[in-house]
């Protein structure tokens, strides 16, 4: 299998996944799930979000792999990701919530809203289940509510919600990339104008011109480590 190949079977496996994020499979996202699935890296009974009915999804996608049906290889989650369940979404208790930011830093699609000292607020119709806002937590106030029932996996999710989450996801990292960007150019702006002053100032004894070597030295490899970044 080509690289072409493998990123257009790496396509059609993340399109069948939920889009949770919830990294429960083991991997950092659903396309990196999808990557290794593709690669022969990981088998597809690893993503409890989809449940057995994912299960048969991924593996008709992968029978390009398996001599054998991959489902019937492997009919259930594998207990170490965790079990399939009703779709839930966080509820944060508002009487226990301080504030921290963890939670907002946490969630992978944005759903959840707050300042930092302020009540937070979970936005219901973003979450998608992932329960990665519960364990930075330091108060225990957020806890998991099921919202469909008997219905788990695919019948408690769609492909419209997966599509939805997916975009709010890579939202979120264009996001985060945008910040970062704006921080290094600002840290990267205020220490060039510091090693002007620096260069601007006349020592007088030996020892002053060593400091001015040495933090020269300093923020001379705080602009080289941003610009490596670029």
């Amino acid at each position: 299998m080509n690289k072409t190949q493998a990123n257009e079977l790496t396509d059609r496996l993340e399109d069948a996944l939920p889009q949770t994020q919830c990294t429960k499979c083991g991997y950092p996202d659903c396309r990196g799930y999808a990557e290794a699935m593709a690669s022969g890296d990981a088998l597809p009974n690893r993503c409890p979000p989809g449940g057995v009915e994912g299960i048969k999804r991924l593996s008709k996608i992968l029978i390009p792999i398996y001599p054998q049906d991959a489902f019937d290889l492997h009919p259930t989650i594998n207990p170490e990701c965790g079990v399939e369940r009703p779709r839930a979404v966080a509820f944060i208790d508002p009487q226990k919530c301080i504030g921290c930011t963890l939670c907002i830093q946490a969630c992978p699609v944005d759903a959840i809203v707050g300042a930092s000292k302020q009540m937070h607020v979970v936005l219901t119709d973003w979450c998608t289940g992932c329960d990665l806002c519960i364990p930075p937590c330091p108060v225990d106030c957020i806890s998991m509510i099921d919202v469909t029932g008997n219905k788990t996996g695919w019948e408690a999710w769609s492909p419209e919600l997966a599509d939805v989450s997916r975009k709010r996801y890579h939202d979120r990292e264009e996001r985060l990339d945008r910040e970062q960007k704006d921080n290094d150019d600002r840290l990267a702006k205020k220490a060039a104008a510091k090693l002007v002053a620096i260069n601007a100032e006349d020592p007088l004894s030996e020892e002053e011109k060593k400091e001015q070597e040495r933090k020269r030295a300093i923020i001379a490899a705080a602009i080289a480590r941003a610009q490596e970044k670029k």
